[in-house]
């Protein structure tokens, strides 16, 4: 104990962390405060710590790189002692961290604890938000599967469509126009070392004006905000009816957080880890990929959305969702506290709770495309066939192979998740035609590193023969005007 004592001191006379540790630990907090509904944010913190300790363990062993990521994974599930199970620790903690913030912003929201002076607290924790879900798609994309191929297509076909920055978004976020081995080399920086690192620091932001600004009061009916007088009557709360956090109030914040853990170790022996399915393959289109589970809502909307309307959904959508969290502490930043005299807060979460909850019922029903039931062996109809060069024959053999059917229709027959081909010449020059099928774009994946040079020669080939009869193909003028030869005078 002696030398015990001689090493804290020794430290103390260095550190100086006694004091600041003593007033964290002492800060005065409400009584009615010191409930199980304030036990939210305490939880994430300590799954956040799971998280990060469970992180740096399977960073040992991932590779992040396209060919060896998937077998790194399974090294983990089936050659490493416990691998499994710190690998299901991580993705049920990813899930519970989403869950237990999603559900500490709701009772932030539902007790006015947004309202001055804690505004900036409100936004700090909308940012938190973001970077938790920001983690969970990340680490989603790093299982390189299958689903997580399609979900990182899809997310890339978002980010494409915003405008004038939308292809250099996708450059960024794929390190090139298609997804491989660069890819997840960026996601492996994000969901390693950016993500957490502005976790910590948002963290820490936002425990720092926890303790400085104190606890939310309970929401009593009546209890009004007013800027002009809320510091001095908190003050006074606290002084007359306070108690300090510790031991008052910690012990239910240690006994909550003892359970989640407990939880997700229960889930992550029970269920296992997540993944990885079969190996990432675009010309495998399966008719489910499904993102994680708190994504499923988004999966379902995009599948359930008219085309038309997908792209404002996607780009308005969030934009709107967002500014209207930060703006709401500065709209609402005075007046009534408790959801009692607050129905319109209170419908809103019901609202918004059911239509999620409905959505992501629908996505067990609803398929990545609602017209996805085509097959590779559907024959191309004669029509197109005839009259071809061997070429453009073969272009149609690659056509069914690599199972392009799936979501583009030719004929009436076919997929209709892509659009259809009977015209795709008049509306893309040869060029195009090139340029689509190797990067992708939208809604499609680019096929690069699955089509030898000419094989894809031979698909756009064929492609560029769909064009209705007696309507000439689209041509890049101004590329033939320049290759032309030029003409003399008197010549």
């Amino acid at each position: 104990m002696r030398v015990i004592s001689q090493v804290g001191l020794w430290l103390e006379r260095r550190l100086q962390l006694a004091a600041a540790t003593r007033e964290t630990a002492e800060h005065r907090v409400p009584r009615n405060t010191a409930s199980w509904f304030y036990v939210f944010g305490s939880a994430a913190l300590v799954v956040f710590m799971l998280q990060i300790a469970t992180g740096i363990l399977l960073a040992l062993v991932y590779v992040p790189s396209a060919a060896e990521a998937w077998s790194s994974l399974q090294v983990l599930n089936h050659d490493i002692a416990l691998g499994w199970f710190i690998r299901a620790l991580h993705g049920w903690g990813s899930n519970f961290m989403v869950a237990i913030v999603l559900i500490h912003m709701v009772q932030v929201f539902l007790f006015g604890a947004y309202k001055f002076p804690r505004e900036l607290t409100w936004i700090v924790g909308v940012f938190l938000l973001l970077m938790t879900l920001g983690m969970a798609f990340s680490g989603q994309v790093l299982r390189f599967d299958q689903d997580a191929y399609w979900g990182l297509g899809i997310g890339a076909s978002i980010a494409s469509r915003v405008p004038i920055l939308g292809p250099a978004t996708v450059r960024l976020m794929l390190g090139g126009p298609i997804i491989a081995g660069a890819t997840l080399s960026r996601f492996f920086a994000l969901h390693v070392f950016a993500i957490p690192g502005l976790l910590i620091v948002l963290v820490g932001l936002h425990l720092l004006m926890v303790l400085k600004l104190g606890i939310n009061e309970w929401p009593m009916p009546g209890r009004i905000v007013k800027r002009a007088t809320y510091t001095a009557d908190y003050e006074e709360l606290v002084k007359k009816d306070g108690a300090p956090f510790v031991p008052y109030a910690v012990w239910k914040d240690i006994f909550f957080a003892a359970f989640i853990l407990l939880a997700v170790a229960a889930c992550a022996v029970y269920f296992g880890p997540f993944g990885p399915s079969g190996r990432p393959d675009p010309t495998i289109i399966q008719t489910a990929p499904r993102p994680d589970y708190f994504f499923l809502w988004l999966y379902a909307l995009l599948s359930l959305l008219p085309p038309s309307l997908e792209t404002p959904a996607l780009l308005v959508g969030p934009v709107v969702v967002i500014l209207g969290l930060i703006l709401l502490p500065f709209l609402f930043g005075e007046g009534e506290k408790s959801w009692r005299r607050r129905p319109i807060a209170v419908l809103s979460i019901l609202l918004v709770a059911v239509s999620l909850g409905t959505l992501t019922h629908l996505s067990g029903y609803t398929p990545w495309s609602p017209h996805m039931n085509a097959w590779s062996g559907d024959p191309v109809p004669e029509r197109f066939l005839k009259g071809t060069t061997a070429l453009e024959r073969q272009g149609a053999l690659v056509f069914q192979v690599k199972q392009c059917r799936n979501c583009h229709s030719l004929g009436e027959l076919g997929g209709q998740r892509g659009p259809t081909l009977d015209s795709v010449a008049v509306r893309l020059t040869r060029d195009q035609l090139i340029r689509q099928v190797i990067q992708g774009g939208g809604n499609m994946p680019a096929y690069g590193k699955n089509l030898s040079p000419a094989e894809t020669a031979a698909l756009v080939a064929f492609l560029a023969t769909l064009h209705p009869p007696g309507q000439l193909p689209a041509r890049n003028w101004a590329l033939e005007e320049s290759q032309a030869p030029a003409v003399v005078p008197g010549r």
